[in-house]
């Protein structure tokens, strides 16, 4: 039987197969919509006013924060 993802023994062209994978899979794109509504549910718990630009700086800080500690457990 044929293996239907063909690539070499390199690693490298596993790995980009996976990531190629991934992204028609759009991966990003849901783990994106996962952050953002978590965002969003906890920021609706806060009753300060914040301006877009404190709403997107935040947003970010907290996006990379958790991607970093998921990152750390993944061993990355």
């Amino acid at each position: 039987m044929l293996n239907p993802y063909q690539y070499s023994d390199s690693y490298d062209d596993l790995l980009k197969l996976m990531i190629r994978n991934a992204q028609q899979e759009e991966i990003d794109q849901r783990i994106a919509e996962i952050l953002k509504q978590f965002f969003e549910k906890e920021l609706g718990r806060e009753s300060r006013a914040f301006s877009r630009p404190e709403r997107n700086r935040l947003f970010g800080d907290v996006t990379k924060a958790i991607l970093t500690d998921v990152q750390g457990k993944i061993g990355g």
